[in-house]
Parts: structure tokens; C-alpha cells; sequence
């Protein structure tokens, strides 16, 4: 009979509804109360937000001039966006327009580009002032700025692009962070903070490539040394990209070059550390030296993963997956090309983002063989060895659950407790061997009446349990006295001669007054040693159920 408590599912539905009618009213009454739409904000006086250019400022700067159309301009809105400009002010000016700005701090740059430094300007028509841009020499040479001129839609439209591109790649390394340092919590596993130290790393340089550490306010401290962060950035992030493609290639089969790989990725450590020290004149050299250790380093682990993949290794997979499209990002179509050299940052931060999407890949694999792993071991902790069964400690835990769930359904529970007869004389006779025989067997003739594997259990020795869920005592006394016509019948199976095998149980079944399941285990065990008193190899009941059985056939 099913009991309708205070914690039952009816008594909170009932609950549930109550509190909803009583918060109901309130709510419509408050949306009733909600205006048809919001105002936000108050009218400013404030313009444009411009930036004139400190002192001094252009005397460092390149600067270029590009000419006006051959009729001059036709006297409509112009926008000068400047993109790919990695460190140092940027001067955009058209006429008597200047204006200056910095890519890691957006206060410094009109608000209506965030992925360059952009100017809109009305010249007068026919004018032929060209348009004026000025930036610091690249620490790389053929990272070039890109300059696009256009109406203000087209232009913005194109900032605004490329600021999502920008800000979605972060956001996703952002999240397959914070998704590793979920999977460490829930599996201890240090190889998940190592993955969040990778996107972390792979974060920041991206910030420090694309401008974003200082939007929409700087969040970083890069200052004016915009280029010793990319650079030492850069070589924390190779370090990051080397040690994920190491940790896949297979390259542990080989202790030299696995030497070497942990070397190569503290040797990019080292040289992110040391590039503050070095002054700007060092920084190219340093960049230079840094891009082709880590293409050489790339190319070889490539090469590694290859092999290990031939080998049979499905993991090195990974590492080519994630090498091929860095490698792809170096050559020469990318390094030099229109399209290349315009969505430099862009290309980069999606190869980036794949490299974290395929680390990741390999992350929920490794959570996956960790889940194995743990299933195993919990097999292992609760499985008897010789004879696949429930052990004593998973079996107790059966029993416990059994007992609440016939307590809660008023359903019944019968218990048999099986105890080998002589087999320590079986073991004396015919050897340990054997008697691990007569185990087996009779672990495989009680499992061969149950309905569950799990009801059957190895307590220990020669001992089983043998559980019974919704079976009452005449019906589990008519099943355990089969069980015990098949043990006696294992001894002809297993052709040992003079071998012969039979088996003590005792019978129990759930009463009323059983205040746990060790009271129901100790009476089947008080049965058992019963049965081996009135002369072995019988089924024996407890006094309870004898008593129940004899009533129930002097009624009949």
C-alpha cells in the first residue's frame, strides 16, 4: 500500500498549487501595471567622439596619403577605417579632420568602429585633399594595415563583422575553458586545469592580437607596449599549441623526442618570460626567431602524428586535425595573399578557435575513458572475482535497497542463504582447483533461477545469498529447493571422480516487525546453520516462515 506522506509527489503538486494561486494575482496585477514600452537613457549635448593626436605622436609614425577620385569627392559622408594596426597610435585625417587612436584602448577611437580606428568625414565636393593615415612600423614586416574607404554603412557594416568574428572567438575559448575547469571538478583530473591553462593562454594572445584587452576599457595593462605583449603572448601561445599537438601525436613512443617536445614547449615559456626585458629593436628578431622554432616544431610533431596514426593511434588524428590548418595559416597564399594579408587576425583567431574546438574533442574522449575507467574500478570493487558475482559489500547494498522498496510497496522479500556442504574436505580431497570448480558452479546453477544477476551473492568462502524480491516464503521454499536439485547435479557436470556437491540453505521472508534487513539476514543465516544441524543438503525455513507455511496448508 502506497503511503501519501507529507514528502509525497501529491502532497507537493497540491502545494505547488496553492502558492501559484496565491502568486498569480500579484503577477497580473503587476503586468497590468507595465507601460506599453521604456525609455532608457537622457539626451546628451556631447558630439562625436574624437581624439586629437599627442604631441609629438606623428614624428614616430609612418604615414601615407591616399589620393582623392580623379574628380575629387563628390561631397558625401566618407568612411577611412584602418584595420590589422597591432601596436602604437593610428592616424586617420581627411582636410582639416585628425584624429588618433589606439587598438588596446577604445576610449581613444570613435565609437562607431571597434575593430579599427575609423574616421567619418564629410569633404567638400570636388575636393582633392587626399586621405592621410599614419601608424608605427610593424614589428612584423609584412604585417601590413589594412585601409578601407567607403560610405559609412559599408565600412561599419564591415568593423562590426569582424568585431563579432573577434569577440564570438574569445567568447568560445572563454567557454571551453570554463567547460574544462567543469570537467575537473566533476573528474579530478589535472589533464582538464592543463586544458584550462591552454584556452586561457590562447585567449589572451588572441586579446592582445585583436585589440580587445581594451575594449570596451583596457582590462589588460598593455599600455604602450602593445608589441612585447603580442610578442611574448605569442610565444605562450605556440607553447600552448605545441603541447596540445604533443600530448596527441603519439610522440611518447619515442623517449628522445618526447624529451625534446618538453623541452620545446619550456623553451617557449622561457622566451615569453624573457621578451619584456628586450628592447624594441630586439622584438622583430625575437618574433622572427620564435614563428619559425614553432614551424619546424609544428611540421615535425605533423610528421610524429602520422606515423603514430599508421602505427594504429587514433589519437594522433587529433594533432593533425589541429597542426594541418596552422601550417595552412603559413604558407605562402596566407602569408602574402590579398585575402591573407586583409583578414590577418580573423584567419588567425579561427584557426586558434579550431585548435580549442579539437582539444576539446580530445578532452571529452579523455572524460570518456576516465568514465570507463571508474566503471571498471566500481565493478571491480563490487564483483567477486572467481565468479563474476556481487560480492559481499555490493550484495549488502542490494539488500538494503530491496528491503526499502518492499517496506515502501508492501511487497514481499524472501532471502535464501547458501552455504556449501564440506567443502573444505572437497578442497582437502581434490585440490583448490576443484574447489574453485564447485564455486563457479555453484555460483552459475543459483543464477540460473533468478531473474537478476544481481540477486545472486558471493558473501564470502562458500557461502551465497540468494535475494528473492516479490516472492513470498512458499514460493521462494519451491525455487530454492530447485536450486538445490541443480547444485547436487553439478558434481556429475564437472567429471571429477568421487566429487560430490550439495548445499545448506535457509529460508527467511520479510515480517513486519523487521526493523532492518540485517534482521532478515541473520534469521536466513540462524536457518542456514539449521538445515546443517538436521543433517545438511535441505532447505531449511525460519521459525516465522514455517509457521506461515503450515498455517496456510492447515487452512487449505
Amino acid at each position: 500500500m502506497v503511503r501519501h506522506g507529507r514528502g509525497s509527489p501529491a502532497w507537493r503538486c497540491l502545494l505547488a498549487l496553492v502558492l501559484l494561486s496565491l502568486v498569480a494575482p500579484v503577477l497580473a496585477d503587476e503586468a497590468r501595471r507595465t507601460p506599453a514600452f521604456l525609455v532608457g537613457g537622457a539626451p546628451t549635448e556631447a558630439g562625436t567622439p574624437m581624439r586629437a593626436c599627442p604631441p609629438g605622436a606623428l614624428d614616430r609614425l609612418e604615414e601615407v596619403e591616399i589620393p582623392a577620385p580623379a574628380e575629387g569627392w563628390p561631397g558625401t559622408p566618407q568612411a577611412v577605417n584602418v584595420f590589422n594596426v597591432f601596436a602604437g597610435e593610428v592616424m586617420v585625417g581627411l582636410g582639416d579632420r585628425v584624429v588618433c587612436g589606439r587598438m588596446h584602448d577604445a576610449r581613444t577611437r570613435d565609437s562607431r568602429f571597434r575593430a579599427g580606428v575609423g574616421l567619418v568625414v564629410v569633404p567638400p565636393a570636388g575636393s582633392h585633399d587626399p586621405v592621410r593615415v599614419a601608424w608605427m612600423p610593424p614589428v612584423k614586416s609584412h604585417w601590413i594595415p589594412t585601409i578601407r574607404i567607403g560610405g559609412p554603412s559599408p565600412v561599419q557594416q564591415e568593423d562590426t563583422l569582424r568585431l563579432v568574428m573577434r569577440t564570438a572567438c574569445l567568447a568560445i575559448a572563454l567557454a571551453l575553458a570554463f567547460s574544462a575547469l567543469m570537467g575537473f571538478i566533476g573528474a579530478r583530473d589535472r589533464t582538464f586545469l592543463t586544458h584550462v591553462a591552454m584556452c586561457l593562454t590562447v585567449l589572451l594572445w588572441q586579446a592582445t592580437l585583436n585589440g580587445l584587452s581594451g575594449y570596451p576599457v583596457p582590462w589588460l595593462p598593455v599600455g604602450d607596449r602593445e608589441a612585447w605583449w603580442q610578442v611574448a603572448f605569442t610565444a605562450f601561445g605556440f607553447a600552448a599549441l605545441l603541447y596540445g599537438l604533443w600530448s596527441q601525436s603519439g610522440v611518447d613512443r619515442w623517449p628522445r623526442l618526447r624529451r625534446a617536445a618538453r623541452y620545446n614547449v619550456r623553451g617557449f615559456i622561457a622566451a615569453g618570460v624573457l621578451v619584456p626585458l628586450l628592447p624594441y629593436s630586439a622584438l622583430r628578431p625575437a618574433w622572427w626567431l620564435v614563428d619559425h622554432v614553432f614551424l619546424v616544431s609544428v611540421v615535425g610533431l605533423t610528421c610524429v602524428a602520422v606515423l603514430s596514426l599508421r602505427r594504429g593511434n587514433r589519437r594522433a588524428f587529433a594533432t593533425i586535425a589541429a597542426g594541418v590548418p596552422v601550417l595552412a595559416l603559413l604558407a605562402p597564399p596566407m602569408v602574402g595573399g590579398r585575402f591573407g594579408v586583409e583578414y590577418r587576425v580573423e584567419l588567425i583567431q579561427a584557426v586558434l578557435t579550431w585548435f580549442l574546438i579539437v582539444m576539446a574533442y580530445t578532452l571529452t574522449n579523455r572524460y570518456g575513458q576516465l568514465r570507463a575507467q571508474r566503471d571498471a574500478m566500481r565493478q571491480l570493487a563490487d564483483t567477486d572475482a572467481l565468479t563474476g558475482l556481487p560480492n559481499r559489500r555490493a550484495g549488502l547494498a542490494r539488500l538494503e535497497q530491496c528491503f526499502v522498496d518492499a517496506r515502501r510497496t508492501g511487497t514481499a522479500l524472501s532471502l535464501g542463504f547458501v552455504d556449501v556442504d564440506l567443502f573444505k574436505r572437497i578442497n582437502d580431497t581434490h585440490g583448490h582447483a576443484v574447489g574453485d570448480q564447485v564455486l563457479v558452479a555453484v555460483a552459475d546453477a543459483l543464477v540460473s533461477d533468478v531473474r537478476s544477476h544481481a540477486d545472486v551473492v558471493r558473501m564470502g568462502g562458500e557461502e551465497f545469498l540468494v535475494l528473492l524480491p516479490g516472492v513470498d516464503a512458499a514460493r521462494a521454499h519451491a525455487r530454492l529447493e530447485l536450486m538445490r536439485r541443480r547444485i547436487a547435479d553439478t558434481a556429475s557436470a564437472l567429471g571429477v571422480a568421487g566429487l560430490q556437491i550439495s548445499a545448506s540453505i535457509g529460508l527467511a521472508a520479510l515480517r513486519t516487525d523487521d526493523e532492518d534487513a540485517v534482521a532478515l539476514l541473520r534469521r536466513a543465516d540462524d536457518a542456514m546453520y539449521r538445515a546443517k544441524q538436521a543433517g545438511r543438503d535441505r532447505v531449511t525455513r525460519d521459525d516465522a516462515a514455517h509457521a506461515a507455511t503450515a498455517a496456510e496448508g492447515f487452512a487449505g
